[in-house]
């Protein structure tokens, strides 16, 4: 079962890799140049990684590698630069690696190519590497739409058997914001789904997010152009190329949030 997710924090897919671990609080890391060096300037302090001693890229991605069970590479095309480096090192170190052209397989088809990969050779601790935005624009989006997918898969079972219990008839006012979407969502559940969520360690939260998205996307407006709530959430996440997809995640967190503090205050009365 996958477990952590790290990469080298570059612009493109490692910071993909990064937001979606963030995203479904899947536990990450990694190794980034001496100064958090990214093309972009130093990267920011929301992504958590360690800090190497030099400021030599390949020093770093050599310690992703050694430090991760298996190393996936996403790329468009032909491998270069880094990425091909990448692929080098791991063969050097005989660690495993697999290298997905996002070209000539789909998100999907790449996703379970990764499945795969991380289930056969039980793999932990993935590291995700792939090109910088500036050598491939496309990229971010890509690696993102194959590792939620991935996520998806790997914790298909769980979401399938987790009870939404949630209403599903429409409001005809939508809420544009993360506190009224929570107040909604709050209203629609009964105590023993609020009692489940709040139990619910964090780094599950995949099972809440997959069980619900289809419901909270009805819901809450987001599926018929409630604009005014995507434009909150994406406030409350502060990342790029937001989704609606995103939104869902923030109030899933939210909701979460005041499921627990729900049942601290029963708890304290």
């Amino acid at each position: 079962m996958l477990e952590k997710i790290i990469s080298g924090g570059q612009t493109g897919a490692d910071q993909a890799a990064l937001d979606v671990a963030l995203k479904y609080n899947i536990p990450y890391g990694g190794w980034i140049p001496k100064g958090r060096k990214t093309e972009a300037g130093p990267l920011p302090s929301r992504y958590r990684l360690s800090v190497m001693p030099t400021s030599d890229y390949r020093d770093r991605t050599l310690q992703n590698i050694l430090d991760s069970q298996g190393t996936v590479i996403l790329y468009h095309g032909r491998l270069m630069g880094g990425s091909r480096l990448t692929r080098e090192l791991a063969k050097t170190q005989k660690k495993p690696c697999i290298s997905v052209n996002l070209v000539t397989h789909d998100p999907f088809e790449a996703a379970v190519m990764l499945q795969s990969f991380v289930e056969d050779l039980k793999i932990g601790v993935l590291n995700v590497a792939g090109p910088r935005a500036s050598h491939d624009p496309d990229i971010y989006m890509d690696v993102k739409m194959v590792l939620e997918i991935l996520v998806y898969l790997l914790f298909l079972d769980k979401a399938l058997t987790w009870p939404h219990g949630m209403a599903l008839d429409v409001d005809p006012v939508f809420p544009d914001s993360v506190d009224a979407a929570v107040d909604q969502v709050m209203s629609d559940l009964s105590l023993k789904s609020k009692t489940a969520v709040a139990r619910l360690d964090p780094s599950d939260i995949q099972t809440v997010y997959f069980s619900w998205v289809d419901a909270l996307r009805f819901r809450l407006g987001l599926d018929t152009g409630n604009a005014a709530l995507v434009d909150a959430c994406q406030r409350d996440a502060d990342v790029p190329y937001f989704t609606i997809e995103d939104a869902v995640m923030v109030i899933v967190k939210a909701v979460k949030s005041a499921c627990e503090q729900a049942c601290r205050l029963r708890v304290v009365q």
